[in-house]
């Protein structure tokens, strides 16, 4: 049986009726997750703390996806002047679900805001916006009008990671659309990747069956790039597995 994979899903306004916000997440995620054998889920992000553990017990996997910043009162920070738009609702939602996600074991693949919400999650810290904060670097940024499968810059993968054993390399050129980053890593998670800049790309909790986040969008490179399926098929076996532990439980 194909492993239930929940994917967090964002608020949007772009309906053509007027007045119609939606609960919606992008089609290249769950063509991703569809792709290697997972049936994806769309979570709205309006869930409360008495949802989680009902949705946890059906899911197989979660995969926290992208979107807007996330509120600095997590991290103990003040809003600077250069932070984008935030969701209030959809913060706790993802953090509280993320929370008891870990705790429960469950496996998670976390990308972009997904990849910041999870080192939230765990007590770290970001920038709230790479220019500001860290001129130095590349420029990271979501350009309109530069297709999302494009290649922006390379990453560095460290090589004992489980990364770089699912993608077989510790090189490769990845796209970027985020202007905030991890500054100080969560507990417990590992830094795993590098921009040239030195930029946090990825993470994993090394003790878990299966926790990696990724700064870059994967699931928009799947289609010009098969050198990331990998990472969905490995996402895919990991949440399979627990479906099938949890099956055998009495």
């Amino acid at each position: 049986m194909r492993p239930l994979i929940g994917i967090t899903g964002r608020k949007d306004t772009s309906a053509r009726l007027l007045n119609s916000p939606l609960c919606c997440v992008g089609e290249t995620y769950v063509r991703a997750i569809h792709k290697v054998g997972g049936t994806p889920l769309i979570i709205p992000p309006v869930m409360q703390e008495e949802d989680w553990p009902l949705l946890l017990t059906q899911l197989d996997g979660l995969l926290l996806s992208g979107g807007e910043d996330i509120d600095p009162v997590h991290y103990n920070q003040e809003p600077q002047t250069w932070m984008g738009k935030s969701d209030a609702e959809r913060d706790a939602s993802e953090l509280g679900l993320v929370r008891l996600a870990l705790e429960r074991q469950l496996p998670i693949l976390a990308i972009c805001r997904g990849h910041q919400v999870l080192n939230i999650a765990l007590g770290g810290t970001l920038y709230q916006d790479l220019a500001a904060q860290a001129p130095d670097t590349l420029e990271h940024a979501f350009v309109p009008a530069r297709p999302m499968e494009r290649t922006v810059h390379s990453v560095t993968l460290t090589a004992e990671s489980r990364l770089a054993a699912v993608l077989g390399g510790t090189e490769l050129g990845v796209n970027s659309a985020h202007h905030q980053a991890v500054h100080i890593p969560g507990k417990g998670l590992q830094v795993v990747a590098h921009a040239p800049d030195g930029v946090i790309e990825a993470l994993e909790l090394p003790d878990h069956p299966f926790c990696v986040s990724v700064q870059w969008h994967p699931e928009a490179m799947v289609k010009v790039d098969p050198a990331m399926l990998p990472l969905f098929a490995a996402f895919s076996a990991a949440a399979k597995k627990h479906r099938q532990a949890r099956c055998r439980q009495p």
